[in-house]
């Protein structure tokens, strides 16, 4: 019998995807942790064939070329895919037979040029295409990570792919995408979690609206994404290297320090409440409990060594199978136990937190400034009658633009993002206090509103 079995990432909102008919596997668009498959193809006593990648992936390190290395089977991409080692190179409507599976390559650009999905058949019936950046639920790949002068040509292409396999395949054929849940990739989000080609064609925008209001309305809401994708498709090109998961090296509280005063990051793992409450000095907030890999990737300068801090060995070796996942291959090293233990005797430093209950309160003439550290779009459709807009990924390079001498009072949507940006702040010398609660009571808490004010948004 034929079965599909997604494996989420949801910390960075994609899906890989293991076919199987009982007895054979294919294996699409992997991530790099691959041990995750391997371990699901032993567990259902199948053998992989092969690994079919949609595109040269922007916003995660791929683990195909590995997995197929370590399962024997053979690494299948875009003919017009340039790389650097040995593949299976695909062009449209060719055809690959595997046991009982039929895949059939359906060129369908938009993401990127070359990008491929796959219609996966079984005793001549459609067992779902696998539509990688292309089709999404609710939305299509978006068309600007190749840069501004590639868009026009990119948004256009998009349309055409969705509608020719709208108009190609069956109407109740299965629709398996890679990104668009939660992922930067995708051109808006949906909460879907599975779909057809027919509900697509009934709710899709690139299936319901014409071409210009499609182009126009993708373009219109495409909000900015991790700076890391920059040196995704490098690697993904190159080769990735296999993973090396093993744990990193143990660091005491003397190397602590020296790491510190080198400039490298001491990245605290615990929920952002917790780091509030005490933490080593010159540490930075970026838990567990939320996007770490994106956002750790997206605020840090590149290459920056980082050193782990976590209660367990197993929240370490989370965090290093996140970093892994976006090419940030090895820890410089990593203590467990408490930010006691990692401060070493030295005062602990805290800040406070507080809800939106708390913020609707009228605060002392001149002493706090509210910040926002939101990204544009949701910062245009509401935000704190009043707050300064500063995205998250922006504030690191643009710390001098908040106030010394004021109480910073800082909000996200749901106090994740507050958290990263109070101990940036705070690390900066700023009297900070994190609002841990969700923007969504913001109103309800007695909070003013504003509409998004377009003359205080930040170029993406």
């Amino acid at each position: 019998m034929v079965s599909v079995v997604p494996i989420d990432t949801p910390s960075l909102g994609d899906r890989s995807y293991l076919v199987s008919d009982g007895e054979i596997a294919v294996v699409i668009d992997p991530q790099r942790d691959i041990d995750r498959v391997l371990q699901l193809a032993g567990a259902t006593g199948v053998r992989i064939t092969q690994v079919f990648e949609t595109h040269v992936h922007n916003d995660y390190v791929s683990g195909g070329l590995e997995l197929a290395r370590v399962a024997g089977a053979d690494y299948v991409l875009a003919a017009d895919d340039a790389v650097a080692f040995p593949r299976v190179g695909l062009g449209d409507r060719a055809v690959v037979q595997t046991g009982a599976l039929t895949v059939r390559a359906l060129h369908t650009p938009g993401h990127t040029f070359t990008h491929l999905s796959y219609l996966v058949e079984a005793e001549g019936r459609p067992v779902g295409v696998f539509t990688g950046g292309s089709l999404l639920y609710g939305s299509t790949g978006r068309p600007d990570l190749l840069g501004p002068d590639a868009t026009p040509a990119l948004v256009r292409a998009q349309y055409r792919s969705a509608r020719r396999l709208a108009a190609e395949l069956p109407a109740d054929t299965p629709v398996y995408p890679t990104h668009g849940f939660g992922s930067f990739c995708s051109a808006s989000q949906s909460e879907a979690d599975s779909s057809t080609l027919a509900q697509e064609t009934r709710s899709n925008p690139v299936l319901t609206l014409d071409e210009d209001a499609y182009v126009g309305q993708l373009l219109a809401g495409l909000g900015a994404y991790p700076t890391y994708y920059a040196q995704m498709a490098p690697v993904n090109r190159a080769g990735p290297a296999p993973v090396d998961l093993s744990p990193p090296v143990v660091a005491d509280v003397e190397q602590l320090r020296r790491r510190l005063a080198a400039g490298e990051w001491l990245v605290d793992l615990r929920p952002g409440r917790a780091f509030a409450h005490g933490h080593a000095a010159g540490t930075v907030s970026v838990g567990l409990d939320g996007n770490l890999a994106t956002y750790l990737g997206w605020v840090m300068p590149w290459g920056t060594p980082v050193t782990l801090l976590g209660e367990t060995r197993e929240q370490v070796a989370q965090a290093q199978r996140e970093m892994v996942r976006i090419g940030i291959d090895r820890p410089a090293a990593a203590a467990t136990g408490s930010p006691s233990s990692w401060a070493g005797g030295a005062a602990l430093r805290s800040f406070n937190t507080a809800d939106f209950a708390a913020l609707a309160a009228p605060p002392a003439v001149g002493e706090r400034e509210v910040l926002d550290v939101r990204r544009n779009e949701e910062w245009r459709d509401s935000h704190v009658a009043g707050a300064r807009h500063l995205p998250l990924h922006e504030l690191p390079a643009r710390l001098a633009e908040v106030p010394p001498d004021k109480e910073i009072w800082v909000y996200c949507a749901t106090g994740y993002r507050s958290a990263i940006a109070a101990s940036l702040l705070e690390r900066a010398g700023r009297r900070v206090v994190m609002i841990d609660d969700e923007f969504a009571n913001a109103g309800a808490a007695g909070v003013t509103l504003a509409p998004g004010d377009f003359a205080e948004v930040t170029d993406e």
